[in-house]
């Protein structure tokens, strides 16, 4: 049985991967962490996110729950998340993230973390949008400069950081098939007279609207046609059971950063 902390716990992520990890046999809830603010600390968290009480109580410290775990699943916010390694760094533990608007740096400090225990990485979590990164890299060595490349996501409004970490995602993939370097050729908005389009430009358009679990539409545009690529999440357990199943992963590995790719045996 692999004892498990969720680090934003009674966000929308984190309160589906605890109602739905009871469906693994192989899991536990051992912990629930949330920021020293919320209202429900102290509560048992299956209260909190309406599945019945869990004895699992909503805290503030990771030290004082995690003696007993054995991994964490971390959806909460960037510098949440990096405050948790640096208190687990003593007695490091593995480690699923999905979190998303790490800066170059963060994503630094998460690979020092990686070089202690095995940590997975991942802006999403789904089986469906891994099989689409793999497919996007194929698609854009074979099209290559003749294709116009334009990525547009689509979230609820209340997401935090823009674009998705799924579309910066796909954006990686493509620019890397492409020989491409993503921070001369990403365009993320457009306005105004702008001129032609440049041949090696990768266009990433961001919606916010409602409450759109997730949409990423991939375009390969050129003279005559255009191929259309798109992944709709309509509920976020898809992405739960991916974290669960990377938890499940993640444990038997050796130190490391891994992501999705890996936890699905993709590469």
């Amino acid at each position: 049985m692999l004892n498990m902390i969720v680090s934003g716990a009674a966000g929308r992520m984190g309160n589906r991967i605890i109602a739905l990890s009871r469906d693994f046999k192989d899991i536990k809830l051992s912990g629930a962490l949330e920021n020293k603010n919320h209202k429900d600390l102290g509560r048992d968290i299956g209260e909190v996110i309406g599945i019945g009480a869990t004895g699992v109580k909503l805290s503030d410290n990771i030290k004082n729950i995690s003696e007993k775990a054995e991994v964490l699943i971390d959806f909460s916010s960037t510098s949440a998340t990096i405050e948790c390694l640096k208190i687990l760094s003593e007695k490091p533990m593995p480690v699923v993230i999905g979190t998303t608007g790490f800066s170059k740096d963060e994503i630094g400090h998460i690979s020092l973390y990686a070089q202690k225990v095995p940590c997975v990485l991942a802006p999403n979590m789904s089986v469906g949008v891994n099989l689409l990164l793999k497919t996007l890299a194929d698609i854009a060595r074979i099209t290559g400069d003749d294709y116009d490349v334009e990525i547009v996501e689509a979230h609820h409004r209340l997401k935090k950081d823009a674009p998705s970490g799924t579309a910066m995602k796909m954006a990686q993939v493509i620019a890397a098939a492409l020989n491409r370097n993503l921070e001369d050729t990403a365009v993320y908005a457009r306005h105004g007279l702008i001129g032609e389009r440049s041949r090696k430009e990768i266009g990433i358009q961001t919606v916010r609207a409602g409450d759109i679990v997730g949409e990423h539409t991939v375009i390969f545009g050129t003279l005559g046609e255009r191929i259309e690529i798109t992944h709709k999440a309509s509920s976020r357990d898809t992405f739960a059971r991916g974290a669960l199943k990377a938890a499940l992963w993640v444990y038997k590995q050796t130190p490391g950063l891994y992501d999705m790719q890996d936890v699905l045996g993709l590469k």
